[in-house]
């Protein structure tokens, strides 16, 4: 018998929104937007974060999170990058064998969605509909009637993500992160309008179907780092990181290509995210017998 998964409630508030209350709504804040809009600023902290003078953040940080750093390798980090993007133990996360089963692709907290035309989405505190998050018409009619999983990574989380089947992954499509341009935030003083920078693919899956994946960076300073355009990818082989900041993973399926665990549908109906471990099996391949465990 499986034990009982743990869940979080939703937090549909999120940093993002508290970033954006005092960037907006404070005159402190609004001194500091006009140079976090920046690009060359937003540059800047990445070089700061990649850069040994950055080293001085990681015991604090480990402290303020309660990070467990037995799981991972040890290492004398160079930057605080470096510590961010820390590898787990060898080992440490499996991804099983069979082809029926369906894996996380990372540690996270995990949403599950049906697609429809009307359906919208909370990903790092804004709405998308699934049009708007990929930028495109036909992959939305394509996913119509299929299933979104929302893994959402907090800063303590493990960030790196894994493929979650064999198969052929198509090329990158990169969409530009938007601040500026209607956030109900920070009515009053100007309107806003957000995105985070995201990055797409196709996996033509062996057991899935053909798998939206997309990657969805922080606002500001969040860096996703794909390792591959175009490959034949393995199962549990490691796709990519993301630097400081946080994060979500998104996978989109066509319908009738996946059962998800009834609790985790249970849990995102009644306003729970399911903790998960990459590797942990989430669902099954549809048409496939549950395993009984005999």
């Amino acid at each position: 018998m499986q034990n009982k998964r743990e869940r979080v409630p939703v937090n549909n508030k999120g940093i993002q929104n508290s970033i954006l209350r005092f960037l907006y709504q404070t005159k402190p804040g609004s001194f500091l937007l006009k140079a976090l809009v920046n690009p060359y600023v937003s540059e800047a902290a990445g070089y700061f974060m990649d850069s040994h003078f950055s080293v001085p953040l990681i015991k604090p940080f480990i402290k303020y999170n309660h990070i467990n750093m037995e799981e991972f390798e040890k290492c004398r980090y160079q930057s605080f990058n470096e510590f961010f993007t820390r590898k787990i133990k060898r080992g440490s996360r499996k991804f099983s064998t069979k082809d029926n089963d369906l894996c996380s692709p990372c540690d996270a907290k995990l949403s599950v969605y049906k697609i429809e035309d009307d359906s919208s989405f909370m990903v790092k505190g804004t709405y998308y509909t699934m049009q708007s998050l990929t930028k495109s018409h036909k992959l939305a009619q394509y996913y119509k009637g299929g299933t979104l999983c929302i893994f959402r990574l907090s800063v303590d989380d493990y960030h790196r993500y894994a493929y979650i089947d064999a198969g052929k992954q198509k090329k990158n499509h990169k969409i530009p992160g938007v601040l500026h341009t209607v956030n109900p935030i920070a009515c009053g003083r100007y309107p806003v309008y957000k995105e985070n920078s995201r990055e797409f693919s196709i996996l033509y899956s062996k057991n899935f179907g053909k798998v939206l994946m997309m990657e969805v960076g922080a606002m500001l300073v969040g860096r996703i780092c794909n390792y591959n355009e175009e490959t034949h990818a393995v199962r549990g082989q490691e796709k990519g990181k993301f630097e400081y900041g946080g994060s979500t993973i998104i996978l989109a399926f066509a319908k009738g290509r996946v059962l998800i665990d009834k609790e985790i549908i249970n849990n995102s109906r009644y306003g729970y995210e399911t903790l998960v471990k990459m590797g942990n099996i989430i669902g099954k391949k549809a048409g496939s017998r549950p395993d009984t465990g005999n």
